[in-house]
């Protein structure tokens, strides 16, 4: 049985198409790297506390007090935002420019509005507490205006203990940088 689809001989009308699929792909937000154990953990930790909250809410539903099931059942859906927001945290790129989501806000720079992105070495934050040690971070320097705050570390939720992955993740994310900056017609895209 011949595989017409693994064949060389496609019509230009099938090559247009994966051009074309291939350019929506690159113009889609994505992480360009896995979100990391400890994030994971911390994410499914509070999906299990939300569980417990929510059976609660049905408990006490049940039982007659609808104040306190509104309360406690808005307590479970704040946890499973928070969980959420949590897994989405992080560096996110596409070919319109680079993104950066935090806890409670997210930021947005179109490519031509980013000087630099590169690695320093500096000390960081320890999975996000007060406490620093020395570590690498990805800087991106904008233009215009400060730096952004490092949110890319190699002691944070994804990174930590892992430091091939961080190696990868901020070459991945200087390259996004490099490849976007010079590519022809990259200001003219709109977020």
């Amino acid at each position: 049985m011949p595989l017409a689809f693994l064949a060389g001989d496609q019509d230009a009308s099938s090559v247009e198409l994966e051009s074309a699929s291939a350019q929506l792909a690159r113009e889609a937000w994505r992480r360009p790297y896995r979100p990391g154990p400890w994030r994971v953990a911390a994410a499914a930790v509070t999906l299990l506390m939300a569980a417990y909250v929510l059976i609660s809410a049905a408990i006490i539903a049940v039982a007659g007090a609808p104040s306190g099931a509104a309360a406690t059942l808005s307590v479970g859906v704040l946890a499973i935002a928070f969980a959420l927001r949590l897994l989405r945290m992080g560096i996110w790129v596409s070919s319109r420019g680079l993104r950066r989501v935090g806890l409670l806000t997210t930021q947005t720079l179109r490519w031509r509005e980013i000087a630099r992105v590169h690695t320093v070495q500096q000390p960081v934050k320890w999975l996000g507490t007060p406490r620093t040690v020395q570590g690498q971070a990805v800087e991106i320097e904008r233009r215009h205006g400060e730096p952004l705050r490092p949110l890319v570390t190699d002691h944070n939720a994804d990174f930590l203990a892992r430091p091939a992955a961080f190696d990868r993740a901020a070459d991945v994310l200087e390259a996004w940088a490099e490849e976007n900056q010079t590519a022809p017609g990259h200001a003219a895209g709109h977020l």
